[in-house]
């Protein structure tokens, strides 16, 4: 190649070569697709903790030379953009491994084609899409020819040195010291300011702002109600006693360096005395003591796929949720596509049942029998139900692309009868499946619907609404990601309305404020949503009237820094969606 031609010239000559060479060490692993939309960007383009964790860091000979300041720039680059879909390791995931047998063997111009371009497999084209520059396409495309920097194991020394029982258990209230109804609190994730606020449901005022991990990504309760646990990207976990006079954390523990799931015991007999939590890194999951989250038992998920049974080292821990049948957890592992029941009955003889699926397992919630599980494998467009009391894969069904249920939501069609709904990041659509185990087309869809756009998150309904609500926070479309869709569960045929939540929250800035997540007040009559702006704009929360859908309250504080994901007690203990 001639070396006087400019790096753009020998990017487009790799281009039209590129277009002519079989891409054989980059077999399809799915059917093709378009470019990446911004909804998945956004979505599996989040920031990895590990981003600014120390690592070990192997010397390929072979590889393209880097200073140690370029290496390090990179290798922020790939866990800010990169790592969500090719993996910690650049083993593979949604997206295609990135190892460096196959990226050396294609050379730097010839990455650079790919990330600037994209591929119609799927890989976003960072360059031409204006969201990175010549020079950052060639620095990735040599990072990517260097081994990958291995971030350290998250082993029980590690886990032990980060625990702390800020209040031990017997000097906790023995009854509850505050006049709140604590179960109609909202438990409010403030994400880039490493807390949640504990919003009282009734008067609408703040309680506490609390402490916690970074982007705490779930809040889950105790079979009890009293004890809350919230869990951050970072793999925090912190348990709040509501029961405190002022709510505010007992215990907290890290469980790896990177995370998303936590839950307690919830079956008869166990109830409040374990807690678990899955990791992304390391890949696994740990069983705690509830009422203290000292680690008892720390279990891999490393393993073979589903599919092309595979070894795959990085395979991350998804949703958890406890069983209401027996005295089982219920696992999700992504990359494996597997769902491992963990009976917890004796955790120093752990039995665990695996049921296989589809790969990418992420999030999901209870049929309204609250015996099958609903998983959207969101990159394989499926849902898995799994059988709860049976231990076994009952369905496993085609829907739109990427579902993202979030926890789903439950209703009685008035056709169908029982059905269990999910919204999708990647189109427009929401697909009904009926549950009635009973029914020739149980777990099939039912009914499609369609909303208004791609880039939903979060799907609700309550037993006392007939309305069905839809959010599309990570819509390109600022009309979109702004407001809402209702359904009126009733006339579903009818199509939606829209209601304008970020105009009606009145921030006077120029935020994203982007609508996310509706969830109900334990009366059902309220439908709550955070309007998003980033850390350095006002954001808020607004409360519509499910009845009228009329603006109801809408609360402003300082303190409200980026909410997103928020949980009620009530709902949230006892899995109403």
């Amino acid at each position: 190649m001639n070396a006087s031609r400019s790096p753009l010239r020998r990017i487009r000559a790799a281009a039209m070569l590129l277009a002519a060479v079989p891409l054989a060490l980059w077999a399809q692993q799915t059917p093709p697709k378009q470019h990446a939309t911004e909804p998945e960007i956004k979505y599996q383009g989040a920031a990895s903790p590990l981003a600014g964790e120390p690592m070990h860091q192997a010397t390929n000979p072979k590889a393209p030379p880097m200073t140690q300041a370029e290496f390090d720039r990179a290798r922020a680059l790939y866990f800010e953009r990169c790592a969500g879909c090719h993996g910690v390791l650049r083993k593979g995931a949604t997206g295609k491994p990135l190892t460096p047998d196959l990226t050396t063997a294609k050379g730097t111009d010839y990455l650079k084609v790919f990330i600037a371009y994209g591929s119609p497999a799927g890989m976003p084209n960072w360059q031409t899409s204006g969201e990175m520059d010549e020079k950052t396409v060639d620095l990735m495309a040599r990072y990517i020819q260097h081994d990958p920097p291995t971030p350290p194991e998250f082993g029980m020394p590690q886990m032990k040195a980060t625990w702390k029982v800020i209040v031990p258990p017997d000097q906790r209230p023995k009854k509850k010291m505050n006049d709140y109804n604590i179960a109609n609190i909202f438990s409010t994730t403030l994400r880039d300011s490493g807390q949640v606020a504990l919003i009282d449901g009734d008067t609408k005022q703040i309680i506490n702002i609390v402490n916690t991990g970074y982007a705490v990504h779930i809040s889950r309760l105790s079979a009890s109600g009293r004890y809350l646990y919230v869990i951050g990207r970072d793999a925090k976990i912190n348990m709040i006693d509501l029961w405190m006079a002022k709510p505010d954390n007992v215990a907290e523990i890290r469980v790896g360096l990177e995370a998303r799931s936590v839950d307690t015991s919830k079956y008869k007999g166990f109830e409040d005395k374990l807690a678990i939590a899955g990791a992304y890194w390391p890949p696994q999951f740990v069983i705690m003591d509830g009422n203290t989250l000292e680690p008892k038992k720390i279990v891999s998920t490393r393993g073979m796929t589903v599919d092309t049974q595979e070894f795959h080292p990085e395979p991350r821990v998804a949703s958890i949720v406890a069983s209401h049948f027996k005295p089982e957890f219920v696992v999700n592992v992504k990359e494996t596509g597997k769902t491992l029941m963990v009976d917890y009955s004796n955790i120093d003889a752990l039995k665990i049942t695996e049921i296989g699926s589809a790969r990418y397992l992420h999030d999901g919630g209870w049929d309204s029998s609250k015996r099958y599980f609903m998983v959207a494998a969101n990159n394989s467009n499926k849902i898995a139900a799994i059988d709860a009391k049976d231990g076994k894969l009952k369905a496993l069904t085609e829907v739109g692309k990427i579902p993202h249920p979030g926890r789903g939501a439950n209703f009685t069609h008035p056709k169908f009868g029982p059905v269990w709904a999910t919204s999708h990041l990647g189109d427009e659509t929401i697909a009904l499946l009926a549950t009635d185990d009973k029914r020739k087309d149980a777990f099939k869809v039912v009914q499609s619907l369609k909303a208004q756009g791609g880039g939903s998150l979060f799907i609700k309904t309550h037993p006392k609404s007939s309305n069905l609500w839809v959010d599309t926070p990570l819509n390109p479309d600022a009309a979109i990601s702004q407001s809402v869709a209702v359904f009126d569960i009733k006339n579903l045929d009818k199509g939606f309305k829209v209601l304008p939540i970020a105009e009606w929250a009145g921030l006077k800035d120029d935020g994203a404020k982007r609508v996310v997540q509706p969830e109900y007040n334990r009366a059902g009559d309220e439908v709550w949503f955070a309007v998003w702006s980033a850390k350095d704009k006002q954001s808020a929360i607004v409360v519509v009237d499910d009845k009228t859908l009329k603006l109801k309250a809408v609360i402003k504080d300082p303190r409200l820094i980026t909410p997103t994901g928020h949980f009620n007690v009530h709902n949230t203990q006892h899995d109403v969606y």
